[in-house]
């Protein structure tokens, strides 16, 4: 089964949208078991658009289109597909009823033009909006006009508020009643930190060998401060071969294993905190509260995480975490002792059991010889006393902080599997 990914939109050309389309429509395609063999990104010029659609479907059993179905001038999908395959538009009277009464609950009047959406191809589909006013729309494109096959074109909102759940609800029964797998697709990814991807796969490339002959495929993204460890397995022994490279991953690389699948690191973190009914705090300086930004992006956060203190300036280090004017005369603010001082000022200040402080330089100015742009000291306090770190991360602001985070953060993971309280 070939499934094409066709996402319209100058913008995304332009670069001042990301595409979280293809990534997002990919993964859950994958989860169900069909894989995409194709994306495309088209601007909303009429050329292209048709063109997009015709070489899609000329190719491909399923094609799905994002974007231009609403009601602006430059949403032209929905036109140019009815013209494109000789269907007659018709008012969908439905719809109209659906939009009026959108409007209605949210006290807006009818922008004009906004009914245009009500339009649809014969013989379409219609997948309800319930989140916004412009339907999805499913159509079986005969076989002999574009390939010898019969084909299905789906076409979705471009906003994800939309498109998600509109392809979760309505789409998804499609394809299992339209394509059902005829092979069992078993998917499953470890989430490591703390080791390379070159490393990763001399450790267990050779004791993979016997599954990936047998047809298992092993694939590995190396991410920021991460590594991807990705098993597929296909037909009946397919979940078997995932299962037991699993088990063989984690009996190599151990700890450096903190999830599966979507797994965050904070999400991980939070619930082992939440396990062992601990608490935590930061005292950042150089990450300027990213780390207590990534914790508190979990639900449930408030249970485990009791304060962050952002310490840019000595003086904010003097003052709220009681660090000594003389250690930072003495070793600079980036410096071990400095950092060893943040962490335990901040948990016993806080009255936490754990504590995480970061002092650093992210550039691209204010480096020496001796500190060089990237340097970076992380401290964890513990109730079994404080370790320190110093790390060197020369990448560019945004990196850096993202890096130095997950640094801190598996610092704590560890600790928190060696505890035994």
């Amino acid at each position: 089964m070939n499934i094409e990914i066709l996402n319209t939109g100058s913008e995304l050309l332009l670069g001042r949208v990301l595409n979280t389309h293809q990534q997002w429509l990919c993964r859950q395609m994958a989860d169900l078991g069909y894989v995409v063999e194709r994306q495309v990104a088209v601007p909303d010029t009429a050329l292209d658009i048709v063109t997009g659609v015709k070489e899609a479907l000329s190719r491909s059993d399923l094609v799905i289109a994002t974007g231009g179905l609403g009601p602006t001038s430059d949403d032209r999908t929905r036109d140019l597909v009815a013209e494109m395959l000789g269907r007659k538009l018709n008012l969908d009277t439905s719809i109209v009823q659906g939009i009026q009464a959108m409007f209605a609950r949210r006290n807006r009047p009818l922008p004009p033009g906004t009914e245009v959406q009500a339009m649809v191809p014969e013989g379409a589909l219609v997948l309800v909006n319930d989140f916004g006013t412009a339907p999805g729309l499913a159509i079986q494109v005969e076989a002999g006009r574009f390939r010898a096959k019969m084909s299905w074109l789906i076409m979705l909102p471009g906003p994800p508020r939309e498109l998600r759940p509109m392809f979760t609800s309505q789409v998804v029964p499609l394809l299992r009643r339209e394509f059902p797998l005829q092979d069992a697709f078993v998917c499953r990814t470890l989430k490591t930190t703390g080791i390379g991807e070159s490393w990763v796969e001399e450790k267990i490339d050779g004791p993979l060998k016997h599954l990936t002959t047998a047809g298992l495929e092993l694939g590995y993204c190396a991410r920021i401060g991460e590594v991807d460890v990705r098993f597929v397995g296909h037909g009946s022994g397919g979940r078997t071969q995932v299962e037991e490279a699993e088990a063989t991953v984690r009996a190599l690389i151990g700890n450096h294993v903190f999830g599966i699948d979507d797994d965050q690191l904070e999400q991980v973190v939070v619930q082992l905190l939440s396990r062992k009914q601990k608490k935590l705090a930061f005292a950042e300086s150089c990450t300027g509260g990213f780390i207590a930004n990534r914790i508190t992006n979990v639900s449930g956060a408030s249970e485990v995480f009791l304060a962050g203190l952002v310490t840019y300036s000595n003086e904010a280090k003097e003052q709220f975490l009681g660090v000594q004017a003389a250690t930072i005369a003495a070793h600079g603010a980036v410096s071990e002792p400095t950092a060893r001082e943040m962490a335990e000022g901040a948990r016993n200040r806080t009255g936490a059991d754990y504590a995480i402080s970061v002092t650093g330089i992210a550039g691209p100015s204010g480096g020496t010889d001796d500190k060089p742009v990237g340097t970076v000291f992380i401290a964890l306090a513990t109730p079994e006393g404080t370790q320190v770190k110093k790390m060197l991360n020369a990448f560019d602001r945004e990196t850096f902080k993202y890096v130095t985070s997950q640094q801190g953060l598996e610092m704590l993971r560890q600790a928190l599997l060696a505890s035994r309280q």
